[in-house]
Parts: C-alpha cells; sequence; structure tokens
C-alpha cells in the first residue's frame, strides 16, 4: 500500500513539473510567441486597435488573421499593480492589419488564456 501512495506522489510531482516547463512565468526581450485562437470572437488580452483605427489607417480589420502569427516582445513593463504588460511586434517585420507595427498585451492573462502560446 505504501509502495503505490509513493509512485502516486512521485508521478504527481513529475506531473506539475511537466505543467511549469510548459507555461512560461518569465517574459524577456526577444522572447518569440506564437498567437493562439481567442476564447471569444475578439482578444481580449491582447490589445489589437478597434476596427475603426485599423480603417482609417488603411488596413484590413480581419482579427482571424492574427492567429497563428509568431511574434517577438520588443518591451517589457512591470505596472504598479504587479501586471506585467508586453509589446509584441510581428516575427516577418510586417505590420498587424497592414496598419499596426506594435501591439500591447498583458502577459500573463494572454498566456493562461492562451491568446499566446509558447513556442
Amino acid at each position: 500500500m505504501i509502495k503505490y501512495a509513493i509512485a502516486l506522489l512521485f508521478s504527481v510531482s513529475i506531473m506539475n513539473a511537466q505543467d511549469t516547463a510548459t507555461t512560461p512565468t518569465s517574459v524577456d526581450v526577444g522572447d518569440v510567441f506564437e498567437i493562439g485562437k481567442p476564447e471569444t470572437n475578439k482578444y481580449k488580452h491582447i490589445d489589437f486597435p478597434r476596427e475603426n483605427f485599423i480603417i482609417k489607417r488603411g488596413g484590413i480589420a480581419n482579427y482571424r488573421q492574427a492567429h497563428g502569427e509568431k511574434v517577438i516582445v520588443t518591451a517589457v513593463k512591470e505596472k504598479k499593480d504587479g501586471t506585467t504588460q508586453i509589446k509584441i511586434k510581428r516575427n516577418d517585420g510586417g505590420r498587424f492589419f497592414n496598419s499596426h507595427t506594435v501591439v500591447t498585451a498583458d502577459f500573463k492573462e494572454a498566456i493562461d488564456s492562451g491568446e499566446l502560446q509558447a513556442l
């Protein structure tokens, strides 16, 4: 009976170690992520501009194009409330929606919701 309890505890600790290895807890400038699919129709934790601003700057307001894009972190800022705000740009040097080069995101919330995924 004790053997099974020890084996169970060991397997649970290995599973926890694997879970923490896949989700990053800190971010540095130059880290690469992939934009995931949002839970709803709009991205909540990546601050993409509203449709009217995209159109006003000559872009195409199609949020589905952002899904799967690889992005690089260009700036990291710790806010007073303890959240980490990051600025991201596309890895290929292009613009989001053909209008914006850089967007901001709440790092922890975006990772937890799956809007940003580690590579």
